[in-house]
């Protein structure tokens, strides 16, 4: 009996390099996301857009909203007042998105002049 239990190989105990090892890499690997979710990033922006710009891209959608519209009006999916109703409503946002585009429009034409003369009198 003696003998049988000499002859079965012992395992080594496990030293705590393994434990240790595993340890070391989830910290790390804590640490590199933390790093990563926190880091500030650096956010191109386009360029700003002017008023006039904006108006321009609304007078668009609008425009489109209109054709919409009349599609659906036409395609039966509108009843007449409803038509009449939305189609008013767009109608007077764009004339005054119109009427502010022209006045900035206008201006703008009355400062360029002024700008030119500017220019041409200091050269």
């Amino acid at each position: 009996m003696i003998l049988a239990l000499l002859q079965m190989q012992v395992a080594p105990l496990p030293d705590a390099t393994d434990s240790t090892f595993i340890l070391f890499g989830c910290i790390l690997f804590a640490a590199c996301l933390l790093i990563y979710i926190f880091m500030p990033v650096q956010v191109e922006s386009g360029e700003e857009k002017t008023r006039l710009a904006y108006l321009y891209e609304r007078k668009d959608v609008v425009y489109e909203n209109l054709r919409d519209l009349n599609f659906e009006y036409k395609a039966g999916k509108l009843s007449d007042a409803d038509f009449q109703t939305m189609r008013a409503s767009m109608e007077e946002e764009a004339t005054g998105v119109l009427a502010e585009i022209e006045q900035l429009e206008k201006a703008r034409r009355s400062l360029l002049p002024k700008r030119n003369a500017d220019k041409g009198a200091r050269a």
